[in-house]
């Protein structure tokens, strides 16, 4: 293909696009609108039957797993939580919970 062909093959694409953007419905007539069009969620159970959106979400539990680390006492500035009905104490971002007159480290996850 000569280099003019070429030329006339990309000019026109490029007309072409410009006036799907630039039309009377194109997507620029709103400037302020973009090249996307809005998306819209829809809030509630899915339609399809075997659709599984959003289960994971609705069904995922916070787990309280116990390490091997234990301390006498806490660490000063402890504020008490409940994870899953677990009383923890959390200090600093670590959580602790009292276990045999000692607290063990916690991994809430």
């Amino acid at each position: 293909m000569s280099s003019i062909a070429r030329f006339r093959n990309y000019a026109l694409a490029v007309g072409l696009f410009s006036s799907f953007l630039l039309g009377d419905d194109g997507v620029l007539r709103d400037p302020s609108a973009g090249l996307m069009s809005s998306a819209e969620a829809r809030v509630g159970r899915p339609l399809t039957a075997g659709s599984v959106a959003g289960v994971a979400r609705r069904t995922t539990r916070r787990v309280v797993r116990r390490s091997t680390t234990y301390i006498a006492a806490l660490p000063a500035g402890c504020a008490r939580v409940v994870v899953n009905g677990v009383a923890l104490s959390l200090c600093g971002g670590v959580y602790y919970q009292p276990y045999s007159g000692r607290y063990v480290v916690v991994y809430v996850d």
